[in-house]
């Protein structure tokens, strides 16, 4: 039997929202603006620039000093003269092996430098970007840009710009020379400009693209590769592994087939060059040879050498110039989607003259609130309700009734589409987000560690608390004991995303976190459900004392964490439908009753 392949999950083919813009091969302004990286290093940059402008003229001098020796004491017989071109043409050499040598090592320094400038503006840059952009983006686009956008960046800055001096002002000094030796000799070369010309306008599109191809099908691979990793428990968990394997052997080799594309292009390309090159280098022995023994004899052997010698050095780089060409693409490409991130400017940021929040008191209002997550549909519609300081605040309802978006508008991960949301009187749009997130503490339901030790987990929203000041607050949920019975205490190390902790483990470090930051605002977002009912039951005390004289907000399926809340907020499709306390609202029968009935019920006593 034959089974449809999946179509879920990866996709090889690249979708139309994942395409990126067409801008021409080589734009100027993205030039400019990414050799703009180089001011700060402005004296090695200017030290660089003049060691490859030497480099280029003393390459074809090294060549015409070469062809003179032979063109002179050597046909003349002349040792003393010899002994001279020998001695100024082991000078040259040695000036030139060490401007090579500060060529190369200033060429890497400045790309690392450039590198390390473009990395850390654009990791700054991501962590001003609201909760919106990471919704939207796909991490392996983001790892893209940070690892090979960047490092095709780094190519251009250490070889594309200096390579491209050295060999075109090569070429510049060797045709001046080959000018000033020959001008017949000379126009033969010129003669070939016009088919460079349709070889370089013919195949320079088609390079641009598909380089940029390339770029875009790695990024897909990247994307791939990052949620197949994150989502492997899934992916195992519902046996997928071969039908996953098989969704990003598609991708890869969508991959490879824009590569192949790019490669083939690039080897029509250069072997055009190279043939060019030698139908002049034919070219030349055909009207050179037939002026040195023709019945003119205008030239000697030795011009029609050194000539030759120069006309090589005029060629040679044309070859080089196409890799580099092919190495500029693949730089822009890079630079484009670089500066493409750099430029997306968040949707909303503190307000010009955004004020920062004084201790707060803890009183929340919202007024009239609405919010969308895409124009159009409403998630939360005309949500009006008021804290007094010190109050828990449960919400309750279906899933996508809306209560997480309303924990998300508290954490001002968002703003609301209308109406206000007021902290202390001030409306969240004038305030500066970090005032109030200095002053709020968030456990979420999927709760997140950063690779490194228990303790410093525990420390991460408050950097400057001591270790005695962290095990306090260990101590404060009744848990140390569950801390100390780690491997290594409070030096065990927690692993990626937490994973070498269990899950009700992960757990408890979170609420630490949140003990130790001691916030006037306190975010429990599905905090307890995955906790099991015995762990739950020793941090309830604790969870008491951490709510004690805070503002909190808890969403919780469990009746446990909801029945002993000041006020209840029972939400359906994004509207307030009823509020009370846990009592109030059982005797009123309405819809908190129905919940409680069909689930909490269930939960609490399963």
């Amino acid at each position: 039997m034959t089974v449809a392949r999946p179509t879920l999950t990866l996709t090889a083919r690249r979708p139309d929202e994942e395409r990126e813009p067409r801008q021409r091969p080589l734009d100027l302004r993205l030039i400019v603006r990414l050799l703009g990286y180089t001011r700060p290093y402005a004296a090695k940059r200017n030290g660089l620039l003049c060691v490859a402008l030497l480099r280029a003229l003393l390459v074809p001098l090294l060549a015409a000093v070469f062809a003179g020796v032979i063109d002179g004491p050597i046909q003349q017989r002349h040792g003393a003269a010899l002994a001279l071109g020998v001695a100024a043409f082991a000078a040259l050499a040695l000036v030139d092996v060490v401007a090579m040598h500060f060529r190369q090592r200033w060429a890497l320094e400045l790309g690392e430098a450039v590198v390390h400038d473009l990395r850390s503006q654009m990791f700054a840059h991501l962590q001003r970007m609201p909760m919106s952009f990471f919704t939207k983006t796909k991490l392996g686009r983001i790892i893209s840009r940070m690892t090979s956008d960047i490092n095709n960046v780094r190519l251009g800055v250490e070889e594309v710009t200096f390579v491209f001096l050295i060999q075109g002002g090569q070429m510049v000094v060797a045709a001046l020379l080959m000018l000033w030796r020959d001008r017949l000799l000379f126009l033969l070369l010129l003669a070939l400009a016009p088919v460079l010309w349709a070889i370089n306008r013919r195949y320079h599109p088609r390079l641009s693209e598909a380089y940029r191809d390339v770029q875009e099908s790695f990024s897909r691979v990247t994307a791939a590769l990052a949620e197949s990793v994150n989502g492997i428990r899934v992916t195992q968990g519902f046996v997928r592994q071969d039908v996953n394997a098989q969704l990003f052997r598609d991708l890869v080799t969508d991959h490879s087939e824009y590569h192949l594309v790019a490669e083939r292009t690039q080897g029509v390309y250069l072997p055009l060059l190279d043939l060019n090159s030698q139908a002049f280098f034919a070219a030349l022995l055909i009207v050179g040879g037939y002026r040195v023994l023709g019945p003119a004899a205008d030239i000697g052997v030795g011009d029609l050498a050194y000539f030759f010698l120069l006309a090589n050095l005029f060629f040679s780089p044309i070859i080089n110039l196409g890799r580099q060409y092919t190495n500029a693409l693949t730089a822009m490409a890079g630079a484009e989607r670089v500066f493409d991130l750099l430029d997306t400017p968040p949707q909303w940021t503190d307000a010009p003259n955004a004020v920062a929040l004084p201790t707060l008191e803890g009183r929340i209002e919202f007024r009239n609130v609405s919010f969308e997550y895409q124009p159009g549909r409403p998630v939360l519609r005309q949500i009006d309700f008021a804290t007094e300081p010190g109050q828990t605040i449960a919400l309750v309802g279906h899933t996508g009734s809306g209560k997480s978006t309303m924990i998300q508008l508290i954490a001002r991960f968002y703003l609301p589409t209308h109406g206000q949301l007021l902290f202390d009187g001030y409306e969240t749009r004038r305030i500066g987000g970090d005032s109030l997130h200095h002053q709020m503490g968030i456990v979420l339901q999927s709760n997140f560690l950063f690779t490194g030790t228990v303790m410093d987990n525990i420390r991460f929203g408050r950097p400057d608390a001591t270790d005695q000041q962290v095990i306090e607050a260990v101590r404060k949920l009744d848990c140390l004991d569950v801390v100390e019975a780690m491997s290594d205490g409070f030096q065990t190390q927690v692993g990626e995303r937490g994973s070498a902790l269990s899950l009700g483990q992960r757990q408890l470090v979170c609420f630490a976190r949140a003990m130790l930051a001691d916030p006037r605002v306190l975010i429990l977002d599905e905090a307890t459900s995955a906790v099991d009912p015995l762990t739950e039951a020793r941090i309830q005390k604790a969870l008491a004392v951490l709510l004690r004289g805070r503002t909190s907000f808890v969403v919780a399926h469990r009746l446990s964490t909801i029945r002993h809340a000041d006020v209840v907020l029972v939400l359906d499709h994004g509207r307030i439908v009823e509020r009370g306390t846990h009592n109030q609202l059982l005797a009123a029968g309405g819809v908190y009753a129905h919940l409680y009935r069909q689930f909490i019920r269930i939960n609490e006593f399963a």
